[in-house]
């Protein structure tokens, strides 16, 4: 659901993928290739919200923010599952875990992982490739090569996924039984493990 709000409509690429159950609504820039996934709310009324080139919001994210003011997801920025990001800047090719919070005015560096369930205090700003995390978060430790490499696999199938969304997401009536001979699905990406 796409709505003008206030004069300001949304403006999104047509290599972008918004789901039919997802909302966006007044001054919000959406870029190149970006997966927006059901549930998920994008509130540019009383601000403006720019997501860059390859980014993702996945289910049940909210991005919103104070009056005036402006929310950042740099490019390839990945929003996981249920995460909040109110009036942040979210650094570039960076992970925000299920369920974490990022509040007003913080900004998250470049190619940062924040855990989930954490919760970034307002004015927060951390320094690029760390991971941070906890209530309140805190840097913890570097992100390193391989957390990275991990990161931007993962990335890399939200990158894809407007594209397939596209072609083969479609409404349809269920099945009552499980088909014989039904295929498994790929398992090219695993959870990350220490």
């Amino acid at each position: 659901m796409i709505y003008e709000f206030d004069g300001f409509k949304p403006v999104i690429d047509e290599s972008s993928f918004i789901h039919p159950q997802a909302n966006v609504t007044g001054n919000v820039i959406i870029g190149k290739h970006v997966y927006v996934g059901p549930g998920a709310v994008i509130r540019g009324d009383w601000g403006k919200v720019i997501i860059e080139d390859g980014c993702n919001v996945q289910e049940n994210c909210v991005i919103h923010m104070f009056p005036g003011t402006t929310t950042i997801l740099k490019k390839g920025a990945h929003l996981g599952h249920g995460s909040i990001v109110h009036g942040a800047i979210i650094g570039e090719n960076s992970l925000i875990g299920m369920n974490a919070v990022v509040m007003d005015n913080a900004q998250i560096g470049k190619e940062c992982i924040v855990g989930a369930l954490s919760f970034v205090r307002s004015k927060t700003i951390t320094s690029n490739r760390k991971v941070i995390a906890g209530n309140p978060a805190l840097e913890i430790k570097d992100v390193t090569d391989k957390m990275i490499h991990w990161k931007t696999e993962g990335t890399k199938l939200y990158q894809q996924l407007p594209k397939q969304c596209k072609v083969s997401l479609i409404e349809c009536e269920p099945l009552r039984e499980v088909e014989k001979n039904r295929p498994n699905q790929k398992i090219n990406y695993k959870p990350w493990e220490k």
